[in-house]
């Protein structure tokens, strides 16, 4: 099809040296030509680590630093009542609802920070893997922080994780049963998942670990702040949730784990949350 001379300018080419069409500046058509507000899936932005350098003696220190985490987690009481805990009795059925039918419930860390830069990072990587471990009905493990290298990158895969290359920001929708595992993650990256999944049939298939949601109610109903804003969703949801909090927090990992909870969401298939005032 040609195009009509009147399109094109010929004073202004591109830089590939193609003619730049010039839209109509008038007329009732002019609507069509304005930009599109961006959907949520065309915000996620592709990712890589800024590094781009392999470094085999930097990524095998980190992996030696890695087992060392992961055995001394594993040997530890916090990490024997945290697994039990998973195996209680109230516990249990709720994982269980969650899956339904499906045999496997996928596990997708978020903001887990930089495992070699920090211990608490890596106490909560070592978490994560060890419940996989214990635990048969946890499916794949998939990890995203922006600030994850590559040498990072490469151990969290060795270790038998998937490093998302999108950043999500934190709004997966748990289109199958999701264990969302994100401990002391920043309010607004609960809010960004709870409001991607802000329908009953979604929440009802999401599990999250992470800050306790009820004491961020309670530190919004006590000072008025920037929580309130960030967190609506956070705060709102409290209403069609079970929460558990961990049971053992020793001092050598209350830096990594302190104040975390599961939370299990159940809502009535038929209820419209977007009636739900925030």
């Amino acid at each position: 099809m040609h195009t009509s001379a009147k399109n094109l300018n010929p004073e202004n080419p591109s830089f590939n040296g193609d003619w730049t069409v010039v839209l109509p500046r008038r007329g009732k058509h002019r609507s069509r030509n304005l930009p599109k507000l961006e959907t949520l899936e065309q915000q996620r932005k592709s990712w890589a680590p800024t590094d781009i350098e392999i470094d085999p003696k930097r990524e095998l220190k980190l992996m030696q630093k890695m087992q060392i985490c992961i055995k001394k987690l594993e040997n530890s009481e916090f990490c024997h009542t945290f697994l039990d805990q998973i195996q209680s009795p109230q516990m249990l059925d709720n994982f269980l609802r969650v899956l339904g039918s499906e045999l496997k419930m996928q596990m997708v860390i978020y903001g887990i920070g930089s495992i070699e830069s920090y211990e608490s990072p890596r106490l909560q990587l070592s978490l994560a893997i060890l419940t996989k471990r214990k635990f048969s009905w946890i499916g794949d493990i998939e990890v995203f922080d922006p600030v994850i290298s590559t040498a990072e990158s490469r151990v969290l895969e060795a270790l038998g994780c998937s490093v998302l290359l999108v950043n999500e920001q934190g709004r997966r929708k748990a289109l199958k049963p999701t264990l969302f595992f994100m401990p002391h993650c920043e309010a607004e990256l609960y809010n960004n998942l709870l409001q991607a999944n802000w329908q009953a049939e979604l929440l009802n298939r999401a599990v999250v670990f992470g800050n306790s949601f009820k004491i961020y109610k309670q530190f919004a109903s006590e000072f008025k702040s920037s929580v309130v804003v960030s967190a609506k969703h956070v705060l709102a949801v409290h209403k069609f949730m079970n929460e558990f909090g961990i049971e053992t927090v020793s001092d050598e990992f209350f830096g990594a784990f302190h104040d975390s909870s599961w939370h299990f969401f159940y809502l009535d298939p038929e209820l419209e949350l977007q009636d739900i005032e925030l």
